[in-house]
């Protein structure tokens, strides 16, 4: 008898994500002043983010590499949805980037480190570096593939 991969809390839980995430990354979008007809789609570059990040970390996968893992497609659909909407690919991907962002890493490294536990702090903070190269390398390889080029019908 074959096991399922995932349990159904498991995937309960990726689908209340995703939404969560849209939602988030939407209400950032809208904090941005983005386009409105923009909107849904920001939301849902986000939400496709972090539903591969968390599938990632549930298969064990660790935050950077997984970090890695979801900006790819996110870094894709920013892209195929810049061009659909004739809208800058920046409007997608820093609304998209939103929910991968190590934000509370971030934070937790300087209290560390303002409460004098170095150790921890830089614990912290490494990990936060990791996240943040792995993010910028994702975005990279994806925004370094070559656009195909559009010639107008006569």
């Amino acid at each position: 008898m074959t096991q399922l991969l995932l349990t159904s809390e498991q995937i309960g839980q990726l689908v209340a994500q995703f939404f969560i995430a849209g939602a988030g990354t939407l209400s950032f979008a809208i904090l941005f002043a983005c386009p409105k007809r923009t909107l849904p789609y920001c939301g849902l570059v986000g939400a496709v983010g972090w539903f591969v990040y968390e599938t990632a970390i549930l298969f064990g996968l660790e935050a950077f590499a997984a970090s890695l893992l979801a900006v790819i497609p996110l870094t894709l659909l920013a892209r195929i949805f810049a061009v659909a909407l004739k809208t800058p690919v920046t409007i997608f991907l820093l609304t998209g980037i939103f929910p991968l962002v190590p934000g509370a890493g971030i934070y937790y490294a300087a209290y560390y480190f303002i409460q004098g536990s170095n150790e921890l702090a830089l614990a912290n903070g490494i990990s936060t570096f990791k996240i943040a190269v792995a993010l910028a390398v994702g975005i990279a390889l994806v925004l370094g593939l070559p656009m195909p080029h559009f010639t107008p019908r006569k």
